[in-house]
């Protein structure tokens, strides 16, 4: 295990009283983050207090739309993957959750590694670069069933079961994104063998989100000091990481603003924050938090542009196109350079109510806001050419050989994305 610093928690339990700015101010205070490249606490709480208010959040919008130019030209990205949901058990319980299912639930189910090839196989035939494997936390402390199913194999945890279906996968010649939820510094060392990049969203660096009625009450893995730790240790490993913060599950703006900050400040202190996911909640039937009612797509798009500004403009801003089809346009203006993983082949399975779009439409899409999409694989080309240590040799070699000199997806001689995907 390697050595971990101190992490403290400064949220507030208490949303502060702040007066929105006036268009004037709010101008003013983007003006200064865009030039500096990053805002700071002070005038981004003081902006997320204006957000509701249309001519503060246009002028947030167009400074988070200067910021990407800068940082980011005129590209946004996707990968193109296959959702494998390794094993839908898990031993948490958050209030808005579809994905985890109790093994006597005849919707549960943990892949074979028969089953894992199977996907794979069909997943290279459509051109997928990216294998995201997905799966419930530690579901072997929670299930004796699901611990027998592990010692049949020879196996004590679900993440040496994960570390063999990554195997699958990369060997058979695609590249591994892992989200596990909670792991060690060991177990991420031994991913990191046969992983391009590693993920965990933070979601919310709020406390108050483990209380009694809250979305993480359930839920010891969503301690927000354990998920930090986590993001610092794959920090300390030099492993490309994907992070993210998830809206409208309890949290206030200032622990919004919070949980950017700490994203932004791990990055600072280890360069491994590859991506930013900025997803809002969806309410789902038959969950505790059916009757929430979901953020408005003015704030949604507002949040996107903060996170563009708290991050700067060299961080690969995110967010899901599927969670939010109709909004596409507004969050290019809000700062994404990136539409996260889309797949030609399996559903969305944390949220399957929402259909994937083809990636033509997303292309055509795109590039009517006046940009351009390209291809990525499961890391960037900001870690992949640029931060070579940042990879196991083998892992890298197999990345190198799909991409450019700019380190997008080369596909059909180009690095766009074809016209058959």
């Amino acid at each position: 295990m390697l050595p971990t610093r101190a992490l403290r928690l400064t949220v507030p339990m208490s949303q502060p009283s702040r007066h929105p700015p006036t268009r004037r101010e709010a101008e003013a205070l983007v003006a200064r983050a865009v030039d500096d490249g990053r805002l700071e606490r002070a005038p981004a709480e003081t902006l997320a207090a204006g957000l509701g208010e249309a001519t503060v959040r246009d002028a947030i919008l167009a400074g988070a739309a200067e910021s990407k130019r800068r940082g980011k030209g005129d590209l946004v990205s996707v990968s193109r993957n296959v959702f494998i949901p390794l094993t839908n058990l898990c031993r948490d319980r958050c209030s808005y959750c579809t994905f985890a299912k109790q093994p006597d639930d005849p919707a549960a189910k943990t892949y074979t590694l028969a089953e894992v090839e199977e996907t794979v196989a069909g997943a290279l035939r459509a051109g997928c670069t990216e294998a995201l494997f997905c799966l419930g936390d530690k579901p072997e402390v929670a299930y004796k069933s699901h611990r027998e199913w592990l010692a049949a194999r020879g196996l004590s945890t679900t993440t040496e079961y994960l570390i063999q279906a990554c195997d699958v996968g990369f060997d058979a010649g695609i590249l591994p994104h892992t989200n596990a939820g909670i792991l060690s510094a060991d177990e991420m060392e031994k991913l990191r063998k046969n992983n391009a990049s590693l993920g965990l969203m933070l979601e919310s660096t709020s406390p108050r989100l483990r209380d009694k009625g809250e979305a993480h009450y359930y839920c010891p893995d969503k301690d927000p000091a354990v998920r930090l730790r986590m993001h610092e240790e794959a920090g300390e490993l030099a492993i490309p990481f994907t992070s993210g913060m998830l809206l409208g599950i309890g949290e206030n703006d200032t622990e919004r603003v919070d949980t950017l900050l700490a994203i932004r400040d791990l990055d600072d202190r280890h360069g491994h924050i590859q991506e930013v996911i900025v997803q809002p909640f969806h309410p789902k039937g038959d969950t505790p938090m059916r009757n929430v009612e979901a953020m408005s797509d003015a704030l949604i798009a507002g949040w996107v542009a903060m996170a563009r500004l708290v991050l700067g403009p060299r961080m690969n801003v995110q967010a899901p196109p599927n969670l939010t089809p109709d909004l596409l346009d507004w969050l290019l203006r809000a700062g994404v350079n990136d539409w996260g993983g889309v797949s030609p082949l399996t559903v969305d399975f944390i949220n399957p109510e929402a259909p994937w779009p083809a990636l033509r439409d997303l292309k055509r899409r795109t590039e009517a806001a006046g940009q351009k999409l390209v291809e990525r694989l499961p890391v960037y080309p900001e870690h992949l050419l640029g931060k070579p240590g940042f990879f196991e040799p083998r892992v890298r070699e197999m990345a190198m050989k799909q991409v450019g000199e700019d380190g997008w997806v080369r596909r059909d001689g180009s690095h766009g994305v074809g016209e058959a995907a």
